[in-house]
């Protein structure tokens, strides 16, 4: 199951940026994001990775000042994504790529996704021709490769290959240990199916949108008593870049520690032995005990919630407060200032495009209801202005 050879190479992910104002997804700290791309770059590694709904359709520009303005084209590698669930027909697919290239200032991109493929979007990328749409762009020297991003089901990932995997030289998948055979990702049989049709994997969320750093003490306890100086991401990142298949690993670093960190890994690469893998699996069956609400916080559920409800900070206070048995108090007055701010969990219409546009396939409308009673009973709310 594990890597043999090859090196496998390691991204930049730039879904979440170091912010100057956390509610502000447009205020980026270009002094701290300088320093980590200088870092990134210094120590090897030229990949990063951003899309065109990042941090409120911003993040593109963020990556145009931070890297294109301040480093030779031929210095780093750059791939971004064509919103799926955003575009309305041809001509729009053609309007996105050519506001893409300004927003990132450059001529082509090195890599450039089908972003988010799943069921709620194959049959709009089928009749608007998405994937000759990528394929001619590639052809025109814009895009260097093609890919997709998936998060749905093995079945439609093989079907989607079967039908268009000669146009697609690489394909991104969620692949990290607790994901490895949960029924509503299923990483390993996504990789199996990868495989099968002999492309290329890189991954996103190894580890799981910060789950996996931020562990219940009784797993981060086993993972310290086997290796006391090993980080917990560390631990992630190399378990996804240990299977086969896999060539290039992604990860949002928001510190010059996880920089350094992270960067290491991938410099002395060792994938995880027969022994360390025991130990995963025991961490998997600890944190899966500990997370009733598996959100990653890619927060792609709050684009058009009619109620703007921040779902992914409330889905990770309540996270927070079942593992814990520290104050529920601290935890309610975030809750409760978020609550000035966005929709309250108990506001929520039941529309259901949170749902639909989940990677996770999170039965989001239903844990709203478990966030409302636990943080809203006999709580009052301001108006918000």
């Amino acid at each position: 199951m594990t890597q043999k050879n090859n090196r496998v190479d390691f991204g930049f992910g730039c879904m979440r940026l170091p912010l100057l104002k956390a509610d502000q997804q447009d205020s980026f700290d270009f002094e701290k994001i300088n320093t980590l791309f200088d870092a990134f770059l210094e120590k090897g590694f030229r990949y990063f990775d951003t899309a065109y709904t990042y941090h409120g359709y911003h993040a593109e520009e963020a990556v145009r000042k931070a890297l294109v303005e301040r480093h030779p084209r031929d210095s780093f590698e750059l791939a971004t994504k064509l919103p799926l669930r955003d575009f309305k027909d041809a001509e729009d697919m053609e309007r996105i790529f050519e506001e893409q290239l300004t927003h990132c200032g450059v001529e082509y991109f090195d890599c450039y996704l089908l972003h988010n493929m799943g069921t709620n979007v194959y049959e709009k990328c089928k009749k608007y021709d998405a994937f000759g749409f990528v394929a001619r762009k590639k052809a025109e020297g814009k895009i260097r490769n093609v890919g997709i991003s998936f998060h749905d089901m093995p079945e439609l990932f093989d079907e989607i290959l079967s039908q268009y995997g000669d146009l697609l030289d690489f394909v991104q998948l969620q692949i990290n240990y607790v994901d490895w055979e949960q029924p509503n990702v299923q990483s390993r049989r996504c990789l199996e199916i990868a495989r099968k049709y002999g492309k290329p994997v890189t991954v996103m969320e190894p580890c799981k949108g910060g789950t996996l750093v931020n562990l219940p003490e009784e797993a981060e306890a086993l993972l310290k008593a086997r290796q006391p100086e090993t980080s917990n991401a560390s631990w992630a990142m190399r378990f996804a870049a240990s299977q086969e298949g896999v060539t290039r690993v992604l990860s949002g670093m928001n510190t010059l520690e996880q920089v350094e960190n992270n960067t290491a890994v991938f410099q002395n690469f060792h994938p995880v032995t027969e022994e360390e893998l025991e130990v995963i699996w025991k961490v998997t069956e600890i944190i899966e005990k500990n997370t009733p609400i598996p959100c990653t916080g890619c927060a792609y559920c709050t684009h058009g919630c009619p109620k703007d409800i921040a779902i992914p900070q409330y889905f990770a206070l309540y996270n927070s407060i079942s593992r814990t048995t520290g104050s529920f108090s601290s935890h309610a007055v975030y809750y409760n200032n978020t609550a000035l701010k966005h929709g309250k969990a108990s506001d929520c219409i039941g529309c259901g495009q949170c749902e639909k546009a989940c990677p996770q396939h999170l039965p989001i409308r239903e844990h709203l209801k478990t966030v409302a009673a636990k943080f809203e009973a006999g709580a009052s709310f301001p108006v918000r202005k």
